[in-house]
C-alpha cells in the first residue's frame, strides 16, 4: 500500500486507513516505495526493537516514509527494554534500519538498553528525529549483521537537523554519544545542522578499530557539541570522555571533512583527532571553553591536517594543531592566550555575547542568537580565508 496510518490503539489487523490504524510494526512490512507511513501523535511504548530487515527498500527519488501525522508528536518508548551487561548480552535496539532508501522524520525515541536509532543500510534520510535517554550512543551507524562484507557497510546516509542528548550507559559511562559513526561504516554519511549536548561520553564518535580496517570519510557540517561527558542530571564517571567531535581511533588515518561546526563546554576536547594521523579538513569551526576538566579546543597532536578559519578561545589546555594552518587564518589558544601568526588577538570584546543559547528555528535550523556572534568592531571580521569570511564563520 501506498500510505498507511497508525496510531497508539491501532491494530495488526486493521487496514491502515485514518479510520481504522495499523500498528508501526506492520505497517513496515507493508509500505511501498513512495509510500509514507503517518503516526498519530501519542508515546507508542515498546519492550522490544523495531527492526527494517534488509531488503525492505525504498528506491532512489521513491523513499519509503515514517512520520508524523499533521506534524504531531511521536515519541517511541522503549524504556521497558531490558538492559544487561553488554560484555555478555547484545541488548535490543529502538528503530533499526537495514533497509534502503527510507527517510524517517520527526519522531523521538527514547530509552532503548542500546542505539535509539541504528542505520545498518543505506541512502537512508533521518530528518528533524530526537534520540535522549537511551542506554548507548542515541544515534549510530554500523554494518547490520557481524558477517556484513565491508562493501555491504552502511553509506550514504544522511542525517539532517537532528538533536541527541542525555544518553548513558549505565556500565561505565564511555560507550554512550550523541552520534556515532564509526567501526564499520562506508563513505558518504553526513551530519547536517544536528545538535548533541549532554551524553555521557562523546558528541560526535568517529571511532576506527584495527580489527576492521579504516571506514569511510564523514562529513559533519552546521552542527554543535556542548557539554557533552556528563548529562543533564550530572552523571559522569571516570570513563566518560567528553569530547565534543571525536574524529577517529587506533592511528588509522581517514580523511574527515568538518565545516561550520561549533563545540563548547565539553569535559574534554573541542574536536580531537583522537590518533587519526590522516588529513583531517576543519573550516569555519569556532571552539570555546572546552576541556571543563582537562583538554583543548583542537587537540591534533599528529597528521596532515588542514586548518581554514578556525577560532579558538579559552580552554584548559593548549591547542595542538598538526597540519597546515591555511593562510594564517586560524586563531588558536595556546599557552593561556590566543594567538595568530598575522597578529591577530581574541577576547571576550570580540563576541557580543558569550552566554550559550542553543535553539532550533521553525525550518530546523540552528539558532544561536548572538551567542559567539563577532562584534561589529571585532577585528576577526573579514579576517578569515576565503576573502570576506569571518574568523571561525558559520
Amino acid at each position: 500500500m501506498s500510505d498507511l496510518y497508525v496510531s497508539t490503539s491501532g491494530s495488526a489487523s486493521n487496514s491502515g486507513t485514518v479510520s481504522s490504524p495499523t500498528t508501526l510494526t506492520t505497517a513496515i512490512t507493508k509500505v511501498t516505495a513512495g509510500g509514507t507511513i503517518y503516526m498519530m501523535s501519542g508515546t507508542y511504548t515498546y519492550d522490544s526493537q523495531l527492526t527494517i530487515e534488509r531488503g525492505n527498500d525504498g528506491a532512489s527519488g521513491s523513499y519509503k516514509s515514517i512520520m508524523p501525522y499533521n506534524s504531531g508528536t511521536v515519541i517511541l518508548d522503549f524504556s521497558s527494554q531490558t538492559y544487561g551487561d553488554p560484555s555478555s548480552v547484545t541488548n535490543p535496539r529502538g528503530l533499526q534500519i537495514n533497509g534502503h532508501y527510507w527517510h524517517i522524520k520527526g519522531l523521538a525515541v527514547k530509552g532503548t538498553a542500546d542505539n535509539g536509532i541504528y542505520i545498518g543500510g543505506s541512502y537512508n534520510k533521518i530528518e528533524l528525529c530526537e534520540t535522549y535517554e537511551n542506554r548507548d550512543s542515541g544515534l549510530q551507524l554500523g554494518r547490520y549483521i557481524s558477517t556484513a562484507a565491508e562493501s555491504d557497510w552502511p553509506a550514504n546516509n544522511e542525517i539532517l537537523n537532528c538533536t541527541s542528548h542525555d544518553n548513558s550507559d549505565p556500565d561505565n559511562g564511555e560507550d554512550a554519544d550523541g552520534f556515532a559513526c564509526k567501526l564499520t561504516t562506508g563513505e558518504g554519511n553526513v551530519f547536517r545542522g544536528c545538535i548533541s549536548y549532554n551524553n555521557v561520553d562523546d558528541g560526535w564518535d568517529l571511532y576506527t578499530k584495527s580489527e576492521t580496517g579504516a571506514i569511510g570519510a564523514v562529513t559533519i557540517e552546521g552542527c554543535v557539541a556542548f557539554n557533552n561527558g556528563v548529562t543533564s542530571d550530572g552523571t559522569s564517571t571516570a570513563n566518560s570522555d567528553g569530547n565534543g567531535f571525536k574524529l577517529g581511533g587506533d592511528k588509522i588515518s581517514v580523511n574527515h571533512i568538518v565545516k561550520n561546526c561549533i563545540a563548547f563546554n565539553n569535559k574534554k576536547h573541542g574536536f580531537t583527532y583522537n590518533s587519526n594521523p590522516g588529513s583531517i579538513a576543519l573550516t569555519n569551526c569556532t571552539s570555546y571553553n572546552n576541556g571543563t576538566t582537562s583538554g583543548s579546543n583542537y587537540a591534533f597532536d599528529k597528521g596532515t591536517h588542514i586548518f581554514t578559519n578556525l577560532l579558538s578561545y579559552t580552554a584548559s589546555s593548549s591547542d595542538k594543531t598538526s597540519g597546515t594552518d591555511v593562510d594564517s587564518s586560524n586563531v588558536w589558544w595556546k599557552n593561556k592566550k590566543s594567538t595568530n601568526a598575522n597578529g591577530l588577538v581574541c577576547s571576550d570584546a570580540d563576541f557580543v555575547s558569550l552566554t550559550p543559547a542553543v535553539t532550533r528555528n521553525s525550518d530546523g535550523s540552528i539558532n544561536f542568537g548572538t551567542f559567539l556572534q563577532l562584534a561589529t568592531d571585532s577585528d576577526l571580521i573579514g579576517a578569515g580565508t576565503p576573502s570576506g569570511t569571518n574568523i571561525g564563520a558559520r
